[in-house]
């Protein structure tokens, strides 16, 4: 896609993350059923129900705006999904592999929470006051995942792994 002006920028930068989302809503049943703590399982089980909302937004923008999303598949999701996998592959069950889970799942978050504030900085300069609200929530969001992520990181899920890895 040729981005020309800063409509087309939003509309690209909307068509990537919605293809990140529709990738995401796919891997985080697999991820959940390769978490070992019941409290990580949840985390992907909450957070599947959120990207389910956040891919509803994303059409409530596209209809607010009288937009067309283009085909495109966001090949930073791609990868990150794929890191999952292998993680999947190759860590035996157990708290290192839930350790590693966590880490990936923050990366999908980090880039979530940078495109959706780039898209709302793009919207307020494009004066789409519709879309503005929107994305603002999805934002809150992803930043709210990331902060469960890292709790579940220090309470729990690191420090078992740490404690596997001495017993070893």
């Amino acid at each position: 896609m040729a981005v020309k002006t800063i409509e087309d920028l939003f509309i690209h930068e909307l068509s990537d993350i919605y293809s990140a989302e529709k990738q995401l809503t796919k891997a985080l049943p697999r991820l959940a059923r390769a978490a070992t703590a019941p409290e990580l399982k949840q985390a992907f089980e909450t957070h599947l129900e959120e990207t389910q909302g956040q891919v509803e937004r994303i059409d409530q923008i596209v209809e607010a705006l009288g937009i067309r999303l283009k085909r495109i598949k966001c090949a930073a999701m791609e990868g990150l999904v794929e890191e999952g996998k292998e993680v999947i592959d190759e860590v035996e069950a157990g708290p290192l592999r839930d350790a590693a889970l966590i880490g990936g799942a923050q990366k999908v978050e980090h880039y979530e929470i940078a495109s959706y504030g780039t898209l709302s900085a793009l919207a307020k300069q494009l004066g789409y006051k519709d879309a503005i609200p929107l994305l603002q929530a999805t934002l809150k969001e992803e930043k709210a995942t990331d902060e469960k992520l890292t709790i579940l990181a220090e309470q729990a899920g690191n420090q078992r792994a740490a404690e596997k890895s001495r017993a070893a």
